[in-house]
């Protein structure tokens, strides 16, 4: 079984360098990373995305701590954290940080990609994308 070190709802920028940390130890050969980062178009819009507006369910702290302890539940040797943005994020501000450290690399990058998509597929969380025209769309699932 692995552990879970970390995770968080936040309206506060989120630090890559303190989940990478929160993964590590002397055990650790490999850490997987992911950042997604708010970008300026989407399949979903017509027109220039100008910013996020992220909201989320009042119960969505207890829904990332209960998906990352499943996926670190499911690998043996693996360290995960996670967190997730809440509020307004600009463009190139970051949304989500993942990581998985593990002694090899083969499971860090397996287990780090699972979390991201497990996250993205189940977190209660709701992305509000305003375009350049102040026209805005809705996009379910972060």
């Amino acid at each position: 079984m692995g552990e879970v070190t970390h995770t968080a709802m936040s309206d506060a920028p989120l630090d890559l360098a303190a989940h990478v940390a929160a993964v590590s130890t002397s055990a650790t050969g490999a850490v997987a990373t992911f950042v997604g980062q708010v970008r300026d178009h989407s399949p979903d819009a017509d027109g220039t995305v100008v910013r996020l507006e992220y909201s989320a369910h009042p119960d969505a702290a207890d829904a990332l701590s209960a998906i990352a302890a499943e996926v670190a539940d499911a690998y043996d040797g693996v360290r995960v954290a996670v967190s997730h943005r809440v509020g307004v994020l600009d463009i190139g501000d970051v949304a989500i940080v993942a990581c998985a450290g593990s002694a090899h690399r083969d499971l860090a990058f397996t287990v780090c990609r699972e979390l991201v998509e497990t996250v993205k597929e189940r977190l209660p969380v709701w992305k509000k994308q305003v375009l350049s025209d102040g026209s805005h769309t809705w996009v379910g699932s972060a």
